[in-house]
């Protein structure tokens, strides 16, 4: 078995929480990053003499001692890239959203079938550590039949964020706005929490930017259970709110703050359950201000452990196509006016 695992890292926006995963990992080696931005790539190099500095995608590919890409570049090519690296024989790690439409994701999923590797996907909030104890309480029953779930991201971009990458909120390379690119998280842990989606009928709308796309989205979900869900989304809020996410079934209540459990009432606790699960997990878990770290470093870490170990990353193509389909109906019901069902994938 191999002492480490050659990992590569394409593009250094969010790719820099990616290298630092590699770098803190115990199984792994940063071997080289790829950008197109020469003083970015440069920079690095400067930080991490070591470290191979590629500008073209193509010599990253070439160089053999990489066993892993991660692939951290504009939403709108990851296919592309993803499928390149499988076919060069790399295992890959891509960002989110795997891609920005279903039929593009699904290429990725076809190429990870057609050459054996593996593929796994950012999705780090499965990783705020009052996850766990959530999901365990909805697969175990506690929280009995779910009937409503609320979800509202809201955050703050400002027209710099936007006009210093080109590339967001454009629908070719961002596929989106708010929606797409910063609550797609969440759009991820609802379907994992409150299963398939049914039907989305929603509202997008430009409220407070200069973009192609959107920065707020309203929508209604009916989930196959028979469950309901509100999901709003924005970057207009000022100066960013934390997400929060509830949950209400006929067996309880759980409440989350950003990653902080707020209330935890089951039917079947007691005072002294609501206590301990909110003293364990009611301050986040996560050390302060660290989260974004934390979480990739977790995932990042998780693939090399699947390459190593032999086994699936957490996050498969087809988990995050889920999403993506969501996302996809949820502007396509906005624009049409009508409720839509997502893609099956």
């Amino acid at each position: 078995m191999e002492d480490k695992i050659g990992h590569g890292v394409v593009g250094l926006g969010i790719g820099r929480a990616h290298a630092d995963g590699v770098l803190r990992s115990e199984r792994g080696k940063l071997v080289a990053v790829c950008d197109i931005d020469p003083v970015r790539l440069g920079k690095f190099k400067s930080e991490h003499p070591d470290v191979e500095a590629y500008a073209d995608f193509s010599d990253l590919l070439r160089d053999e001692r990489i066993k892993i890409v991660s692939i951290c570049v504009p939403s709108g090519i990851h296919a592309k890239l993803t499928v390149e690296a499988l076919e060069a024989g790399k295992h890959v790690l891509v960002e989110k959203p795997i891609d920005i439409t279903v039929d593009a994701a699904m290429k990725i999923e076809e190429a990870r079938v057609r050459t054996g590797l593996k593929v796994g996907v950012i999705f780090q909030n499965r990783f705020n550590a009052c996850m766990e104890p959530v999901r365990k309480a909805i697969d175990e029953g506690r929280l009995g039949r779910l009937i409503l779930g609320t979800f509202a991201v809201k955050w703050y971009r400002d027209q710099k964020y936007y006009d210093a990458g080109g590339w967001r909120g454009t629908w070719e390379l961002d596929g989106g706005g708010s929606l797409m690119n910063q609550a797609i998280h969440t759009v991820d842990i609802m379907q994992w929490l409150m299963g398939e989606v049914d039907t989305v009928t929603s509202y997008a709308g430009i409220h407070n930017h200069n973009i192609e796309t959107e920065d707020l989205t309203a929508s209604i979900i009916k989930f196959k259970s028979g469950a309901v869900a509100t999901f709003v989304s924005t970057t207009c809020a000022y100066p960013g709110i934390s997400t929060d996410i509830q949950l209400y079934g006929t067996g309880g209540s759980i409440e989350i703050d950003g990653d902080k459990l707020k209330t935890w009432k089951l039917v079947d606790g007691d005072e002294l359950e609501e206590e301990e699960m909110l003293d364990l997990y009611g301050s986040g878990g996560n050390p302060p201000g660290d989260t974004k770290v934390r979480g990739h470093a977790l995932m990042v870490q998780d693939m090399i452990d699947a390459v190593y170990f032999n086994r699936e990353p957490l996050v498969s193509p087809r988990e995050a196509i889920k999403s993506v389909a969501i996302v996809n109906a949820i502007y396509e019901s906005a624009h049409t006016g009508k409720p839509v069902k997502p893609k099956k994938v």
